[in-house]
């Protein structure tokens, strides 16, 4: 090893330590593969790491083994010792390898003993390119023959390959203690509201051939069989060759292929100017425009030129300049941008694991990210991407131009542009040209008479809604997505036509609360839940909710119950966030109601999972699953995008077996039966997603099994526990299993926190576990209102020691613990004020800035105005004191400071 080598690589190690705490957790847990590193480079390392083999335990095992790619890929970034094109093909190779993994358990499971044929994943997208982001999700599309598909005797085809490609998703997306391995996104396929999640490959070639539309054509560019049954998938791609490279296209393509442009450049009247807060996929002179800009070439001129058919990006751009369609040294120097954006929204994801594209507005976020790629700070970071950005939409803005000159603006023979500038749209270019896709039928949704004719309708109505929006034109592509998403419009434009007030909820909702329009961009349906008056009646308690889903529930097996109660979950939770966008709620009212509603389902598919569970592996005498809550659930106080913290205790013999057909020991049933009711929690399907759940409190955190027995727990809890475990307890709450179970496992519980404990010792533990807090998860900005100086998470670290140290107050809800803490004397007066304005801050902000972006102007009045403030102005300036009461609270406790006493 030369000296530059092992200067690179400890340097890549130290900005990862520093800078990115996903990593940072990965290299603690990995010491031998960052030791490997060191010594002989990526390489070497990566060979070390096997795939794991096809086994009991393939949802831990294939986790751990992302666990260490993702550190090693990293290292070898950040070091220089691969490029982003070796990295990302890397990226794509495990990816491939673990839904290969991931189908043989699945298959395995099914079928035992059964080679996995007979369905194959079709990589789209940046795994069809081997192109693979550092945090991304994967968009296959799934596709099986019936005549080759190993199946039990009795099963359908098409239902035996829905249940094998199901589990295949389950193992790879639901996210576990250990994380996930990939996220998976099935929407790509055609009609995907309506379609089961895998297709016959009879019937998805016909679809392409009769029916697609220009984006899937687009999207194919970069395809190819990646997994599973490859020579099926290769029949099935070699079937519609004609459908992705056609030898001429007509003036309706063409006109297409211009709307995309324009639809990719429209994104940028949503404030994607280059600065803090760019979109480094979206914004203008983004990765998405370069990727356009060679996918919109290819598909004119790689219809007749077979070189111009290759997935990559960099590699389209080489193919184009070589046959002179483009430039040489336009390709050179976009390539060399598209390496550039491509390594910075690695550097962002890299961070905490998380898809975004987004470089930070805050400057210390920001700084972070500009460090961890070698940079001194944010502002060197934005001074090398600006000139990259800049130049990248220069090469854009004359590929819209051209493709302007084919297609030209829409026509206004009816005094739309008009109406549209007295509604709010000025100037009304780009609401005109969606309009007019609209009447061409470019959408699916309107291809039909019924439909053009419902849309003219509704189209002044809807005109004067949109525009009375705070943000019309942003209103109007939201709408335009959710249109786009419809398998038919008739239904929906003729109930806003019939329920105008609808309208005006749906764009209010669209414009200010963009999880909201998300949701119903997903499931369009929701808004028929809100002609019923009940939707803006009061959050229905657990035991309500139960008996209202009862009758609908009754009889459904098992897949289908998994997506009705995804469905019902999904209408009360879109539900209670238009009561908060309507100002109808008090947003705390809110937050236990979707406390309520997150136990129903529980309830429910816990039921549900035992019972499923039982039929193959029987019951364990004197023994019964336990769930506790902890977290914003455990204190009844969930926003719309918590996730759920829970640990699965076990109660009886832990040597004891089941009484099943497929016996098995306790540890093993209950961890199994966990994994299962974690991923009925979890995992994404055909009715969407239900929440994110969180283990990692459980014993031992994610190197612990995942359920132990209570007699474990308790055991570990008085002797093995740390503070921050007793603090975390505070907020626990047995939410599953039988009365007289829960009632006892409340009792342990309150047994553990009633033990006296050392005052001193409590507060210096709990300030050196904020400390690392901070130094890992430092605040998003002023606005942070969980972290930074007098946020949340101080005012639960000094209730939380204050709690411990007296004995009193285990009230795992945080209002009610700060009212009894209050009421003896043990907390300050203001904090319960200030807490109650902190707490709906949040509750609102994650609906109108789920992001931590600051909220658009109309959202400010509204959480203002949730938050009993007459103005932002005002709110600001209570939220400051709000946080300086909550500061100097904690500053009292912290060790050195005032002493508190039992």
């Amino acid at each position: 090893m030369t000296a530059p080598d092992a200067f690179a690589r400890q340097s890549a190690l130290d900005r990862l330590t520093a800078h990115a705490p996903f990593l940072a957790r990965l290299a603690e847990l990995n010491p031998d593969d960052v030791t490997r590193f060191l010594a002989d480079g990526t390489d070497a390392a990566l060979a070390d790491v096997a795939p794991p083999p096809v086994d009991d335990d393939i949802m831990r095992s294939l986790r751990l083994w992302r666990g260490r790619m993702a550190l090693l890929l990293a290292l070898g970034d950040l070091s220089g010792e691969h490029d982003v094109r070796a990295t990302t093909r890397l990226l794509s190779d495990f990816a491939d390898r673990a839904c290969d993994a991931a189908l043989a358990a699945a298959f395995a499971e099914r079928v035992p003993g059964e080679e996995p044929r007979g369905l194959s994943v079709i990589a789209l997208g940046k795994l069809g390119s081997h192109e693979l982001n550092y945090s991304s999700d994967i968009d296959p599309i799934l596709i099986f023959d019936p005549d080759t598909l190993p199946r039990r005797s009795r099963d359908d085809p098409g239902e035996a390959a829905v249940r094998i490609a199901r589990r295949m998703t389950e193992i790879l997306s639901a996210r576990t203690g250990d994380g996930h391995v990939l996220r998976v996104d099935l929407r790509l396929r055609p009609h995907p509201e309506v379609t089961p999640i895998v297709l016959p490959e009879s019937a998805a070639i016909s679809y392409y051939e009769s029916e697609a539309l220009a984006w899937e054509q687009a999207a194919f560019i970069r395809s190819r069989a990646s997994a599973g049954d490859r020579a099926l998938g290769e029949n099935f791609l070699a079937a519609i060759q004609p459908f992705i490279w056609r030898r001429s296209l007509d003036f309706r393509q063409l006109k297409e292929i211009g709307a995309m442009s324009d639809r990719i450049r429209d994104h940028f009247a949503q404030g994607q100017a280059f600065g803090p807060g760019f979109d480094l996929k979206r914004g203008r002179g983004g990765i998405r425009e370069i990727e356009f800009f060679a996918q919109v070439h290819q598909l004119i001129y790689g219809g007749r030129d077979p070189s111009l058919r290759v997935p990559a990006t960099v590699d389209a751009l080489a193919a184009l300049a070589a046959v002179g369609r483009i430039e040489p040294d336009a390709a050179a120097r976009l390539s060399g941008h598209y390496a550039t954006l491509r390594r910075i929204e690695h550097r962002l994801q890299m961070i905490e694991d998380q898809q975004t594209h987004c470089l930070p507005t805050q400057e210390a976020a920001l700084d972070c990210v500009a460090r961890l790629d070698g940079e001194t700070d944010g502002a060197a970071l934005l001074a090398m991407l600006e000139p990259v950005a800049a130049e990248v939409g220069a090469c854009y803005d004359r590929l819209v131009a051209e493709r302007a000159v084919t297609t030209g603006l829409p026509r206004d023979d009816d005094g739309l542009a008009a109406q549209l500038v007295t509604a709010g749209f000025d100037p009304p270019d780009a609401a005109l040209r969606t309009i007019a896709e609209w009447r061409g039928g470019k959408l699916r949704a309107l291809r039909s008479p019924a439909a053009l004719d419902a849309l003219e309708t509704v189209l002044p109505e809807l005109v004067r809604a949109l525009g009375a929006a705070p943000d019309p034109q942003a209103t109007l592509r939201r709408f335009d997505k959710l249109v786009a998403g419809l398998p038919s419009a008739v239904g929906f434009f003729h109930l806003l036509a019939a329920q105008p007030e609808l309208a005006k909820i749906a764009t209010r909702t669209l414009s200010l609360a963009p999880t909201l329009a998300d949701a119903l961009g997903a499931r369009v349906e929701l808004i028929e839940g809100l002609i019923d008056k009940r939707a803006f009646e009061a959050p229905a308690a657990k035991a309500d909710l139960l008996g209202e889903w009862a009758a609908g529930l009754a009889g459904l097996d098992y897949e289908r119950l998994l997506d009705r109660v995804r469905d019902r979950v999904g209408e009360r939770r879109f539900a209670y966030g238009v009561q908060l966008i309507a100002g109808a709620t008090d947003p705390l009212t809110i937050a236990c109601g979707y406390s309520e509603l997150a136990e129903a389902a529980l309830q429910l598919l816990a039921d549900a999972t035992v019972a499923e569970f039982v039929e193959a592996h029987g019951r364990i005498a004197d023994s019964e699953l336990v769930v506790l809550a902890l977290g914003r659930l455990g204190g009844r106080a969930l926003t719309h995008a918590s996730d759920l913290d829970l640990i699965y205790l076990f109660t009886g013999d832990h040597l004891a077996e089941s009484d099943g057909p497929r016996p098995l020991g306790a540890t093993t049933y209950y961890n199994r039966l966990a994994q299962r009711v974690t991923a009925a929690m979890s995992v994404p399907t055909a009715a969407g997603k239900l929440y994110d759940v969180d283990t990692r409190l459980r014993p031992q955190g994610a190197q612990g099994p995942l359920v132990v027995t209570l007699d474990s727990f308790e055991r570990y809890q008085r002797e093995e526990a740390w503070t921050w475990e007793h603090m975390a307890l505070l907020r626990a709450r047995p939410v599953y299993g039988s009365d007289a179970t829960k009632a006892a496992v409340q009792t342990v519980i309150g047994d553990l926190l009633a033990i006296p404990r050392d005052a001193e010792k409590i507060a210096t533990d709990a300030a050196g576990m904020r400390d690392k807090i901070a130094k890992h998860k430092p605040a998003k900005g002023a606005l942070d209102i969980k972290g930074g100086p007098g946020g949340l998470v101080d005012l639960e670290f000094a209730m939380q020691v204050t709690q411990l140290v007296s004995g009193r107050c285990h009230d795992p809800n945080i209002a009610a613990a700060l009212a009894c803490l209050k009421a003896a004397g043990l907390a300050p007066a203001a904090v319960c004020d200030a807490h109650g304005l902190l707490a709906r801050m949040l509750v609102m902000l994650r609906l109108t800035a789920p992001e931590g972006e600051p909220p658009t102007a109309a959202a400010r009045q509204l959480v203002a105005s949730q938050c009993g403030e007459p103005g932002w102005p005002q709110l600001l300036a209570a939220h400051d004191a709000a946080r300086q009461e909550i500061a100097n609270w904690w500053a009292s406790i912290r060790p050195g400071q005032q002493e508190i006493k039992p």
